[in-house]
């Protein structure tokens, strides 16, 4: 934990030095494509001089002034499988993106799905000394958190403080400079495999970069699809992408709950190329002009041209109707849907004032899928778009970029994390030990 706290602040500080210098790239690592942003900052001279970067610490506009895509390779489920591979397709991205905006840029936030993420609640409290909560107090009481034995191998990827409460009063966004004698905390935790941050962060590095942040994508898809009432109320971004399907539940404006699905769209490409004896890519663009979930009488009228170069004229000009398209499709969308509605139970979804569900990424554009998923999943399903930003292109703005432009809302405006205050790191060591005698001091 303390070299993750440490880590964690450098990465804030290298982010803080980027935006100074006015410009960073932002890297969505998923598992069909790697899209790549350069953002120019035109606020930084407001940011503080001190060390924190948290959302109160000053906020920076930003525009979009390089954007590329490229297809992954060396990327499954997520998680990096092949580091050459991928080392290749972050350049191709990076430089495609660097000569659109006619700048070089050497630090990177990127984010990426997968890895298992699991979600924990934790909370703590703790009597003020001075009555007054600071920067201090609340750096004591997220300490005083009670870690639970999360297992090795695996790192903290998020600690967001979601809730404060002064007293009796509860639901307080920032309590510093106010009075008061106790101050208490709720904090989400998102832990996730350590083998895949360190895989990712080392490709990076390999392609002379500075890591200067790292996020999980269903968390900054949230940010970008889910409006300001959603996010406030309470609503779960469904990132459907191409190795796997991504669940964030927001409420007043934090995430609290992050969960995966190892599915996704190219599960269903991978169908309709079985099924029907295709290639890869001509699986892909058959669902993606012709496909969806919801049969009709037409469908069976309606014939797509399969197409080939295999040099059998037999073979090359075979032709399936959309009904036995469907037929394929269909089914496994079903099972993905299942798998994300059995995690939203467990989440306690339900009981959630307001659940909106909102569709996102490149694999939610199926024709039908909205329908399909209201049937489902049981509740209120709109279909997301990442929110406009300044200087982004057209070709950029549809849902499979909602993890990307979500970064970039990440990047400008961060919410604050456990390690944005001053933690005393000393005292991390004891932990176990105070643990223990707690524990003997309420059972004895």
């Amino acid at each position: 934990m303390t070299d993750l706290y440490q880590s964690q602040r450098a990465m804030r500080q290298m982010r803080r030095q980027a935006m100074q210098r006015g410009v960073v790239a932002i890297l969505d690592v998923g598992s069909s494509k790697i899209a790549c942003l350069v953002l120019r900052f035109d606020g930084s001279a407001r940011l503080s001089e001190d060390s924190g970067i948290g959302s109160m610490a000053g906020q920076t506009g930003f525009r979009v002034i390089g954007a590329a895509t490229t297809r992954s390779r060396g990327v499954q489920f997520g998680e990096i499988t092949a580091m050459q591979e991928t080392e290749r397709a972050i350049r191709t991205a990076l430089q495609a993106a660097q000569k659109m905006a006619d700048i070089r840029v050497d630090h990177v936030i990127a984010c990426f799905s997968g890895a298992n993420p699991r979600s924990y609640g934790l909370d703590a409290k703790v009597d003020l000394e001075a009555q007054v909560v600071t920067e201090a107090e609340i750096g004591r009481v997220l300490n005083e958190c009670e870690v639970p034995e999360y297992g090795p191998g695996r790192e903290v990827l998020h600690a967001q403080p979601v809730n404060f409460a002064l007293d009796h009063r509860s639901g307080l966004i920032d309590p510093r400079g106010q009075l008061g004698q106790s101050l208490s905390v709720d904090m989400h935790m998102l832990t996730v495999d350590s083998a895949a941050i360190q895989n990712l962060v080392h490709c990076i590095q390999r392609c002379d970069l500075e890591l200067a942040g790292i996020a999980n994508s269903a968390y900054v898809s949230g940010i970008s699809a889910l409006v300001e009432d959603e996010q406030e109320l309470g609503a779960a971004c469904i990132d459907m992408g191409g190795g796997t399907t991504s669940i964030s539940i927001f409420m007043k404006k934090h995430m609290i709950y992050s969960d995966c699905v190892r599915m996704g769209g190219d599960h269903v490409t991978g169908d309709i190329s079985m099924g029907f004896g295709l290639p890869m890519a001509t699986a892909e663009r058959i669902k993606t002009f012709c496909g969806g979930v919801h049969a009709t009488g037409a469908d069976d009228r309606d014939h797509i041209d399969v197409g080939g170069d295999t040099g059998d004229w037999e073979h090359d000009r075979r032709t399936i109707t959309r009904a036995e398209l469907i037929g394929i499709m269909r089914p496994r969308v079903e099972e993905i849907l299942e798998e994300v509605r059995a995690r939203l139970d467990a989440a306690g979804f339900d009981h959630l004032p307001s659940q909106q569900i909102v569709l996102t990424g490149g694999a939610s554009q199926v024709m039908g899928l909205d329908g399909l998923a209201s049937r489902i999943l049981g509740q209120r399903v709109r279909l997301g778009r990442p929110l406009r930003v300044h200087g982004l292109p057209q070709s950029a703005t549809g849902a499979g970029f909602s993890s990307a432009v979500g970064l970039s809302l990440f990047a400008a405006h961060p919410q604050d994390e456990w390690w944005d205050f001053e933690i005393p790191v000393d005292r991390y060591p004891a932990k176990s030990l105070r643990r223990a005698v707690r524990w003997f001091k309420d059972n004895w």
